[in-house]
């Protein structure tokens, strides 16, 4: 099996972990020294016990699930991906406690890999239009 091959493998493991909200899971398909950035909200995250704190923040404030999209095999060690999140706020976020309302945004991820792990996933998002659909608009929005 090639290194792609073992890549593409590991994804769709740790896709369908993610769906399942199966940390045990998800984590296992994390290499140790997995380095995570989550833009927007300026997380920087190293290593499988700190990546856990991303998974646990949107799936205990959105239930989140990813809904279609599209994958690009830059090299055989990177992948950028581009898809919606959806879920419903049903957890404090960035301390807007639960609102009920659904929230929809498109994000872009740049995956790459180590030893046929994950070592470290970029996230790219619109924070504004998540907190302006949480009824919170931030102060660049109200102006």
């Amino acid at each position: 099996m090639t290194n792609r091959e073992k890549n593409e493998q590991c994804l769709l493991v740790h896709m369908k972990a993610e769906a399942e909200h199966d940390m045990a899971a998800v984590l296992a398909t994390i290499h140790p020294d997995a380095l995570f950035e989550d833009q927007p909200l300026g997380l920087v995250l190293k290593g499988r016990d700190a990546t856990a704190i991303h998974y646990r923040t949107w799936w205990d404030a959105f239930g989140i699930q990813t809904d279609g999209g599209v994958l690009h095999w830059v090299s055989d060690d990177l992948a950028i991906g581009e898809a919606d999140f959806v879920g419903t706020h049903v957890g404090r976020f960035l301390g807007v406690e639960p609102t009920g309302l659904s929230i929809r945004f498109p994000f872009t991820v740049y995956v790459r890999f180590k030893d046929g792990l994950l070592s470290g996933e970029r996230f790219f998002y619109d924070l504004n239009m998540i907190m302006a659909q949480l009824g919170q608009p931030s102060a660049a929005l109200a102006a």
